[in-house]
Parts: C-alpha cells; structure tokens; sequence
C-alpha cells in the first residue's frame, strides 16, 4: 500500500510515493475503526477511564502548545481549553479525519520519523494509539525529542502487555506491540528522556455486555488496589532531558517518484522516473 502525494518535482505529471511499513503485527489500526470503537459505548467507557489516570499526571501549563500524535483527539478535547494552540498529528498508515468538529481544522496527516515542525517547538506531546504501531519506536522518540521544548513533556498511553485488553482483537489496544512498564521506562531512557510519573487505566474486561459495562467503576476501583500490574494501558509522562547528547544517524527518506501516464501534449519521451535515495 501507498500514499500518493502529487509532486512539482517531476519534468512531466508525477505522483510522490510514499511507501506505508509492510504488513505486520504493528499495523496501524484505521481511522474509521478508531473512530467506531469511541462511539461505542465500551470506546465511551475506555475513554472515562483513561482520561481518570491522564488528568492525575497533566499538571496545567496554561498557554502551551500541545501535539497529538495517533489517535488523540478524544483526550484533546478534554485538554485543549488551556493551551495556546492544540494539534491533531495523524500517521499516514492510520488515516486522519477533521478535528476539531465545527472549527478550522488543526489536524495533519504525517509520519511519526519526520514530524513538519521545527526544533524546539512544542511544550506537550501525548500519544495514544501510536508507538505500539511504530515502525521504529526510538526514531519516532527521537524525533519527538527534536520537536520539543527545553523541560517539554511527553506523555504516553500504551497497551499493558500483562493486560486482558492487549489480547482482545475487537478493540484498537488488541493491536500493534504492547509494553511493559520496564520496557516503556528502557526505550525512553534510551532516547533521551527522563521517565517521571506514571498510572494505569482499564482495570474492567473489554466486554460489549451492558452489565458488564455497569460494573466499570467497581472494577476500576478494586483493580487500582488489588491488580494494579495488569491495567489494559499503562501511562507514563517523561521530561525531555537535555544534559546528554543523542547520535545522529542519517535516515534513508521513504519518497520515492513513480511515473503515471503524460497529460496531453507532452512527449512521453519527457516523461522521467525520478527517485529519491
């Protein structure tokens, strides 16, 4: 699969194209999924839940700049009242939609290694429904290292590879690579963050049975005390640290051109297939 991008790079007509990660167990989950298991009512319920553990790490900052990378929208809604500005970053594998509802958009559509924003410009970032499908986790960091402030923050929802929720294939934490909270606090010493404080969220089964559903805030209640390691998502807020230098490694670009037929009038001998290395 590709994204085609018309390019003004061509001699004659050309498309831009992107290559998308080859199908495997990190694919991105679709857009019009996503959006589905939010309306539902357990997307509903899941959503109460971890906004809970998100509000007890997001101390305010008033007048920030805040990005969100995945599928973030729900919990950006609930955030943005206080920024100065608020972005929606949509991986292209995924698939993006307008947001906000009603006012000028303010989403793009990207990819998680090669975000459009210069360095040191963003004071929040939160991710949800994103490095569990990075094609690279420590270049998406990385970059996400670039593209924040001096003391920015970032804050992460992943699935809890102890979790029932990442065993569930009906909702989008049963997809992409779960982690543990070791694994998550390695990978983001290792990109130079400094890992603070963390939460859990989703103690109640991922089932669709309205009685069930009933019993969430029991189960959220007893799980906070009595099974806190096996939280459906687990997350975690780091620091950007600034006292260690990161290496920096050239990074092959994921363009390439492919030619498409000429428009009329143009000699198909003119017509080039550029590529990019």
């Amino acid at each position: 699969m590709s994204l085609l991008l018309l390019s003004p790079k061509c001699s004659a007509l050309c498309l831009e194209v992107h290559p998308l990660p080859a199908i495997n167990d990190a694919m991105h989950v679709d857009i019009v999924d996503l959006r589905q298991f939010y309306h539902s009512m357990l997307g509903r319920m899941a959503e109460q839940s971890i906004a809970v553990a998100l509000s007890s790490l997001w101390a305010r900052l008033p007048q920030e700049r805040l990005v969100g990378i995945g599928y973030a929208v729900p919990f950006l809604d609930r955030f943005r009242a206080d920024t100065e500005r608020t972005f929606a970053f949509m991986p292209a594998g995924q698939g993006a939609v307008n947001w906000p509802v009603g006012e000028p958009s303010a989403t793009a559509l990207v990819f998680d290694e090669e975000l459009p924003l210069p360095d040191a410009s963003i004071d929040r970032v939160l991710m949800v429904h994103s490095l569990e499908f990075a094609e690279n986790p420590r270049e998406t960091l990385k970059e996400i290292w670039r593209v924040l402030a001096p003391g920015g923050r970032l804050v992460i929802v992943v699935p809890n590879r102890r979790g029932v929720w990442a065993r569930m294939e009906h909702t989008p934490f049963g997809s992409g690579r779960p982690y543990s909270r070791g694994q998550l606090t390695a990978l983001l010493r290792e990109t130079n963050f400094t890992p603070g404080a963390s939460a859990e969220a989703l103690f109640f089964p991922p089932s669709k049975i309205r009685a069930v559903l009933k019993l969430r805030r029991s189960f959220e209640r007893l799980g906070r005390i009595f099974w806190p390691a096996f939280s459906g998502v687990i997350v975690v807020e780091a620091q950007k640290r600034l006292y260690q230098g990161l290496p920096v490694a050239a990074r092959a670009s994921r363009r390439v051109f492919a030619p498409v037929l000429a428009p009329q009038g143009v000699p198909t001998a003119r017509v080039a297939v550029q590529r990019k290395a």
